[in-house]
């Protein structure tokens, strides 16, 4: 293809619009969407395999900008292409309630994952790549590929500087992820300096380590060369493909390849002089109609690639009329499990990780798709597929997932094999290891998107591993974050009913906190379990007066230790009700009437039982109660004395108990 003045007329006014979007909320980077915008204009131009008019069609290709700074640069590419952005839009960027806030987050037309973190987009690209090699797998049929699509994203110095894309990159060039195409503006110049005084990676030399092709483009306003190079890697068949385009930061700005340009607005005159150099009007927000022309073919060819597809998906549903179903019910969240697809055999004594591998072996087969894995801990965490080789390159249809040791790679692929669509992933490792996870599950609630992941080792009571192996304060952390469904079931039926709920939701993502060690399993309140973990708080076993004495709450492991302490307190004339609170989060959905009745506000004597920091039950307890927790690190020492060292013990709950609300 060859480029012409209406061409780059289109690339400059891309950077118009970003920089009047920015000069305009007064806030905003205008560096990088003036050097950026020539890939983006070809990307969508001549590349991307989009429908503006239809932007989740899903055998899309995905597009993501992980240095999500350059959020005016999309806004202005995706408004000319024809989505649903207006240029009122565009006047409210970085304004409450807008669709064109400050970085991309999902829910604006054409924005295909929420961007702010730098690295996090790069690791949910490769978890798309990984999710389209995977369900393509699965589905297509000879003459029928209804899963073909690549995955687009740009990435910056920032993003490749982070710890995430070292482990990203590495995965995906391990798994041969030749639909993935990685542009990285590399411009050299950092918010604070220039980049040669923060790294010296030659970044060509690093990802053909990490098995990548390598790509180089040196002026990255040349349309030729970029649109050679993404050629290319278009038609790259055994690698992923990361093509370094050299930029010059600011272009055509007074504070060209100046740091000062990266975050900071342009002045109204600085903007004057940036838009004389590109031959630009000097009125802001001004497009003449010959532009939208020239972008008019990507929604044209959009709806026509559209209409082809959804030919050959009537076709594909005439001919595996089954395999059609459960695509399309898995992609429009339709799918559900049932407790028949549940019904696992449960011992009257069990470890809740065991439960879950349990459960993994029969979601399988549900009629939700499935599959997910583990960062080198699944033989632990007990979070494998039995009888599954593994999802290589050669078995991308294969279920378990070798994440290796890097949870965070892990845990932004789940994100990105999540957004996807069409299946239900998980990653997992110990529980203290989600600190490594932490930003990316924090992106997975802040896009109400499910992701799923699951933790074993979930307390002190592994005992002599140690302290840096005993998680003290990721439960308040956890719980702390808005949206994140935490559940610390206390038993293989509070784990199975859970699992119920969680996998029948698409709007919250979730977290299991799974025990190590074996929990009696709690068969006489078989009913109650089943009719009150989805509440994620309820009265497990009932004082005999209506009104109890006191109330003890506990998660996990302790709901147990809570039953027996009940039963010791009856002896001293104490009548307590047991309320089990496998999950904070659902318990502060529920209405006022519902979480009385569980905890009644004239009931003051409350004890909180649980191995791990104590904040967040004060909520329940409240300035009367005792919360008997571990506000220190572990110890290593056997499990069974350090826990009755740390007084998880019935004498010592019924003693504190006494203590504090039986004086007299």
């Amino acid at each position: 293809m060859s480029f012409n003045d209406k061409d780059q007329a289109a690339v400059n006014a891309i950077r118009a619009l970003s920089i009047d979007m920015i000069q305009h909320a007064n806030s905003g980077h205008p560096g990088f969407p003036l050097d950026a915008a020539p890939m983006m204009y070809l990307l969508f131009k001549k590349h991307l395999k989009i429908n503006p008019k239809n932007p989740t069609w899903f055998n899309r290709d995905r597009f993501i900008l992980s240095p999500g700074h350059g959020s005016s640069m999309l806004y202005a590419t995706l408004h000319l292409a024809g989505y649903d952005i207006s240029m009122a839009d565009l006047k409210k960027f970085r304004t409450l309630g807008s669709i064109t806030p400050g970085h991309p987050e999902i829910g604006t037309p054409g924005v295909d994952a929420s961007t702010g973190p730098l690295g996090q987009g790069l690791g949910m690209a490769v978890g798309m790549a990984m999710a389209e090699k995977h369900l393509a797998a699965l589905y297509n049929r000879k003459s029928f590929p209804v899963i073909d699509n690549k995955v687009y994203a740009i990435v910056s110095d920032g993003d490749l500087m982070e710890g995430i894309s070292h482990e990203t990159a590495s995965l995906a060039g391990h798994l041969k992820l030749n639909n993935l195409v990685v542009l990285y503006d590399s411009n050299g110049v950092t918010l604070d300096s220039s980049a040669d005084k923060e790294l010296s990676d030659n970044a060509g030399e690093r990802f053909e380590a990490y098995g990548w092709n390598y790509l180089r483009v040196n002026d990255g306003n040349d349309l030729e060369k970029l649109d050679g190079a993404l050629q290319v890697a278009d038609d790259e068949s055994n690698r992923p493909t990361l093509i370094e385009v050299k930029t010059t930061l600011g272009y055509a700005s007074p504070h060209a390849n100046q740091n000062s340009v990266h975050g900071n607005p342009l002045t109204v005159d600085e903007v004057k002089q940036t838009k004389a150099v590109l031959g630009w009007p000097d009125a802001p927000f001004i497009i003449p109609s010959e532009i939208y022309e020239t972008f008019k073919s990507i929604s044209n060819n959009g709806i026509e690639q559209e209409n082809q597809w959804l030919d050959t998906l009537k076709a594909y549903t005439k001919n595996y009329p089954k395999l059609a179903k459960k695509l399309l019910d898995n992609f429009h969240h339709d799918a559900k499990v049932t407790d028949q697809d549940l019904a696992i055999d449960v011992t009257n004594s069990e470890a809740t990780r065991v439960t879950m591998h349990k459960l993994l072996q029969t979601t399988k087969d549900s009629e939700i798709e499935f599959w997910g894995g583990s960062a080198d801990l699944s033989s632990s965490n007990k979070t494998y597929f039995e009888n599954d080789a593994g999802y290589s390159d050669k078995t991308p249809q294969n279920r378990n997932i070798f994440y290796g040791v890097r949870e965070f790679a892990q845990g932004a692929a789940v994100n990105g094999i999540t957004l996807y669509g069409g299946s239900r992933t998980f990653g997992s490792t110990f529980f203290v290891f989600s600190d490594y996870m932490r930003n990316s599950m924090r992106m997975a609630a802040l896009q109400q998107i499910p992701s799923l992941f699951l933790f074993s080792h979930d307390s002190i009571a592994l005992g002599q591993d140690g302290p840096t192996h005993q998680p003290i304060e990721q439960l308040d952390g956890l719980r702390a974050m808005p949206g994140m469904l935490v559940f610390r079931p206390g038993d293989a039926l509070e784990t199975i009913a859970a699992w119920k709920y969680v996998l029948n939701q698409t709007t919250h993502p979730a977290t299991f906190a799974l025990s190590r060690q074996n929990l009696p399993t709690l068969n006489e309140y078989k009913a109650v379990v089943a009719a009150g973990v989805h509440k994620g708080g309820y009265t497990l076993s009932t004082s005999q007066n209506a009104v109890p004495d006191g109330i003890l709450m506990a998660a996990g492991s302790e709901v147990t230790l809570a039953l027996s302490a009940q039963t010791e307190l009856r002896k001293h004339n104490v009548d307590v009700s047991v309320v089990s609170m496998p999950c904070f989060e659902l318990f502060a959905q529920q209405s006022e009437e519902y979480r009385d009745s569980v905890l009644p506000d004239s009931v003051r004597n409350r004890v909180s039982i649980e191995m791990g920091s104590t904040q967040a039950w004060n909520q329940y307890t409240g300035l009367d109660g005792i919360n008997i927790g571990i506000n220190h690190f572990g110890a290593s020492g056997d499990a069974n004395i350090m826990m009755k060292e740390y007084g998880f013990s019935t004498e010592n709950i019924v003693k504190k108990y006494l203590e504090k609300f039986q004086q007299n």
